[in-house]
């Protein structure tokens, strides 16, 4: 499975971004795939989640009502749209794949078993 994203740049404070995540080669049927962020000098962390049986998206309470993760089966494509955007927003951005992630994981980098290389979101005046 390899995942490519793309869509990273630069926004004003309040301003949009919508990164992509395309998913080919599988071999393997992911069911959950996810957006973790990291900013230099800090941990990764989780920023949304999107459960394929159920629809399900799942977000970091940081992100709720401004991120939006979706799905476009028929493209194996997963967006992350970003409104609002804050600089606390800027971080590197990789999309990650699991074929067997759990709810109870959902929110866990280890549970996810492919990433994508990372694309770059700065927020900035």
């Amino acid at each position: 499975v390899q995942l490519q994203a793309s869509g990273g740049g630069l926004a004003q404070p309040g301003g949009s971004l919508t990164l992509s995540c395309v998913v080919s080669g599988q071999t393997a049927s992911p069911n959950a795939m996810a957006w973790f962020r990291q900013a230099p000098g800090k941990e990764r962390e989780f920023v949304a989640a999107f459960r394929f049986n159920n629809n399900g998206a799942y977000y970091t309470d940081s992100v709720k009502g401004r991120f939006t993760i979706s799905r476009d089966k028929a493209k194996n494509t997963v967006y992350l749209q970003m409104k609002s955007l804050k600089p606390e927003d800027t971080a590197e951005y990789r999309c990650a794949a699991g074929g067997g992630v759990i709810l109870s994981n959902i929110y866990n980098d280890q549970a996810y078993s492919y990433w994508g290389q990372g694309t770059q979101v700065t927020v900035s005046s």
